[in-house]
């Protein structure tokens, strides 16, 4: 795979033998990818959730190569994607306040820069592969040992077949100030996008990653199914923001999780807009005393669309703190399903959790449901659980209206007040475009 590829449909084991040949992997990866393909044959699909019942990758591309190489320049890129993140405004926010970009066309990533005054303080931030060949011990020592492949039946498909991401590693105490972004196009029609991203911040550093995710209409369904492992050492804080709006025909079924070790800080701050179906539930592994972790989401269902989202948070260490905030909006007949675990461990005292969920439904036609599970295994520990439903209230409406605000201004000034806890943990130039994105949807 030297030159431009688009895999056969289909999953069998000659597909993932020559994903991981023509990448040239180590023998010790090609056989974790070959029992990774062996469990995920075992797996029955599950059946507790939302309706999978049109993922069929037998119909799907399971990869697809756009390009030969990755580029340092944005001008070396072939028109066709370069103008494709010309649009997305991708070029122009690395100038403007970014310290470093990586982008990923199909399978691969495509573009890749880190501003030279972090790649001086040792800063890594590669594609996956390159993670793989160029820091080899630190990444086998890490890699799937936060989700590994028999986690569950997707995550054992991304373990076989997982190609591109981001490998970032921040060398102790050294504070990235500006996000390093990744922006993950899947540009085919009926193809599956597997990315595959690790995030070690070692001993007393920071970074914020922000990640962004789009595809274009088709009439066929694509499949994206990601996963991203967060290794928080000592004293580390990580934050994690992902806003993806993909159209509606790609189905989202990703797991994401982190561990946060002594005093470290992990935070989830995650928005789905779009897609057919979404399946996503960030979960955080306390296990130091002192660490703290954060969960923060939002997400809009539109017609025909399912997001079942929310995540967890498992207290392993005493000292430690964690909330987990949801806000959904429904509209259109759209379903939101929030399901959530607090869990205590025993010998985790004098621990401090939280969860809530905040829904509003738009019309008579929406759905919009809550699990929360809570499990409080330690009597020293203070744990609470709230939740809302409720629609736009026609008072506000009014009022707004007769300050002479038009009926969509309204209603987009109220829904941007009610995802505010959201949209303030973005970077300003974020914040923005969520704000537009939430009013153009309505």
């Amino acid at each position: 795979m030297t030159r431009p590829y688009r895999a056969p449909k289909g999953l069998n084991r000659h597909t993932v033998e020559k994903i991981s040949a023509g990448k040239g992997e180590p023998k010790w990866m090609r056989d974790f990818r070959l029992h990774a393909l062996e469990l995920f044959e075992q797996r029955p699909m599950p059946s507790w959730g939302p309706d999978l019942s049109a993922v069929d990758l037998d119909a799907l591309h399971c990869y697809v190569k756009a390009t030969e190489h990755t580029h340092s320049s944005w001008q070396a890129l072939p028109e066709r994607i370069r103008s494709t993140f010309e649009q997305l405004g991708i070029p122009e926010a690395e100038r403007d306040f970014l310290a470093g970009v990586g982008a990923q066309f199909e399978s691969e990533m495509v573009y890749k820069q880190l501003r030279e005054r972090w790649q001086q303080q040792g800063v890594v931030f590669l594609s996956t592969e390159d993670g793989l060949g160029q820091y080899a011990d630190l990444f086998r020592k890490h890699f799937a040992s936060i989700v590994p492949p028999q986690d569950n039946k997707f995550a054992a498909l991304n373990s076989a077949l997982w190609s591109g991401g981001t490998f970032i590693y921040i060398p102790p105490g050294v504070h990235v100030e500006e996000p390093l972004h990744a922006y993950f196009r899947m540009d085919s029609e009926q193809m599956g996008q597997f990315e595959r991203t690790l995030i070690i911040a070692d001993e007393g550093s920071s970074v914020h990653y922000v990640e962004g995710c789009s595809a274009p209409v088709h009439r066929t369904s694509s499949l994206h199914s990601a996963v991203v492992e967060i290794i928080a050492l000592r004293g580390a804080r990580v934050r994690y923001t992902t806003i993806q709006n993909w159209s509606n025909n790609v189905y989202n079924l990703v797991t994401k999780r982190a561990v946060a070790h002594e005093d470290a800080t992990v935070e989830w701050i995650d928005g789905n807009f779009g897609s057919a179906v979404t399946m996503k539930y960030p979960t955080i592994h306390l296990r130091g005393s002192g660490a703290n972790g954060q969960l923060i989401s939002v997400n809009v269902s539109g017609k025909g669309q399912v997001h079942d989202t929310g995540g967890s948070i498992i207290h392993y260490a005493p000292h430690t703190r964690s909330n987990i905030l949801s806000k959904s909006i429904s509209r259109d007949g759209g379903r939101s399903t929030f399901r959530s675990t607090l869990r205590v461990m025993p010998g985790a005292n004098h621990v401090c959790c939280a969860s809530r969920c905040d829904s509003l439904i738009l019309d008579e036609q929406s759905h919009a449901d809550a699990h929360p599970h809570i499990d409080v295994q330690e009597p020293r520990a203070q744990v609470s659980h709230e939740a809302s439903v409720g629609t736009l209230c026609p008072e506000h409406l009014f009022y707004l209206q007769s300050r002479g605000l038009a009926p969509q201004e309204a209603r987009a000034l109220i829904l941007n007040g009610f995802i505010e806890p959201f949209v303030r943990e973005l970077p300003m130039e974020y914040a923005v475009e969520i704000n537009r994105l939430i009013a153009l949807d309505l």
